[in-house]
């Protein structure tokens, strides 16, 4: 893919309008490699998924109560691999304010965003469009900008500093969401039957990578996605986001379904690595980003692994003559690798390279 001419034309270099967002019309649109294949569009009128809803205070209304909530989180993990979560502790305002400064990033003109622009995925802070700017065969309706957040104090300085607010509101709800992203790891690992503490220090001392997604009005959303088919390779990722568009592979029919919006909700994904780590138990949730013809839509995706070059494999306890291990072991840093080699426009999983043969 290195030194390979674009075969389309980037988002960046194309018209805009004044608030930076892309604007196209169809025949524009379709001459730049936006349309994917009749089989891989979403419907105009999806199917609604029922979500589990999780109410994160009765974890500390007493065992008994806390019991009933695992017990809740390790069926939300097992069927769906997603969740809500409300009474998180994070206030409103916090929410609103990071999707405010956000919004106003990627209002800024290009001159300023393209500060950030890079397609090296091992970058701390970058921005961009689609997955690989100009490289991909398909290209997806969204810009981006993504930057490490943890320790908060190491990254923040290498964050945009324009909106003016955007380091102090975003790095508040960082850290609030990193907080939160400790509590839940507890809930999963204690609800695998390996305690609560299981992987914790490894996680306190681990990555968080903070995605902010702007997916503009599409002026033809039924040929077009936002980003294609995939899970993440995170242990957990918490999404804040300004509307519905998230889709959702359903496992039990196979059938792509909308993620409805519940306000001041979060949503929980299973990773790739909670996959690895619970032996399958748990499947990394599958899921897309759909487009709206009339609205823009904001999401801030918050990822959390272990440390960059630290392994995570299954759990021991998971693992035994009648339950062989069915994964290999990886880090962040591999995936990131495998990112920068492959294309995930193409349908390529970084999740099913840790499957272990059994054949062999």
């Amino acid at each position: 893919m290195k030194g390979s001419k674009p075969c389309c034309t980037p988002i960046s270099s194309t018209k805009l309008d004044h608030s930076g967002l892309l604007l196209s019309n169809f025949t524009y649109y379709r001459s730049i490699c936006y349309v994917i294949p009749t089989s891989q569009r979403a419907s105009l009128t999806p199917y609604v998924v029922t979500v589990p809803t999780i109410d994160l205070g009765r974890l500390k209304q007493g065992p008994d109560e806390r019991a009933l909530v695992i017990g809740e989180v390790r069926t939300a993990c097992r069927q769906l691999g997603f969740f809500h979560i409300v009474n998180h502790g994070i206030r409103q305002t916090v929410l609103d304010e990071a999707l405010s400064s956000a919004t106003e990033f990627f209002k800024l003109p290009v001159s300023e965003k393209a500060k950030f622009m890079s397609n090296d995925v091992h970058s701390p802070v970058r921005y961009g469009t689609s997955l690989k700017d100009g490289l991909d065969k398909v290209q997806f309706w969204r810009v981006f900008l993504k930057h490490y957040a943890h320790p908060l104090a190491d990254w923040i300085k290498y964050w945009p500093n324009n909106p003016s607010n955007y380091r102090e509101t975003m790095g508040k709800y960082c850290s609030e969401v990193k907080k939160l992203s400790m509590e839940i790891t507890e809930a999963i690992t204690e609800s695998l039957g390996i305690g609560p503490t299981y992987i914790s220090k490894k996680m306190e001392d681990g990555m968080q990578v903070i995605t902010v997604n702007c997916y503009p009005p599409c002026p033809n959303p039924e040929i077009a996605l936002g980003l294609p088919p995939h899970s993440d390779y995170s242990c957990l990722t918490i999404l804040l986001q300004s509307g519905p568009g998230l889709e959702l592979m359903h496992t039990g029919d196979n059938k792509w379904k909308q993620v409805p919006q519940l306000h001041g909700a979060l949503q929980v994904h299973v990773g790739d690595h909670f996959e690895v780590l619970s032996n399958g138990l748990y499947k990394s949730v599958v899921h897309r980003a759909t487009l709206n013809r009339d609205r823009t839509r904001i999401c801030i995706a918050s990822l959390h692994s272990l440390g960059l070059e630290e392994k995570m494999g299954t759990a021991k306890e998971l693992v035994s003559e009648e339950n062989p291990g069915r994964y290999k072991e990886s880090s962040f840093n591999d995936f990131l690798n495998f990112l920068d080699n492959n294309g995930l426009a193409e349908g390529k999983s970084f999740s099913n390279t840790l499957k272990v043969d059994e054949n062999k």
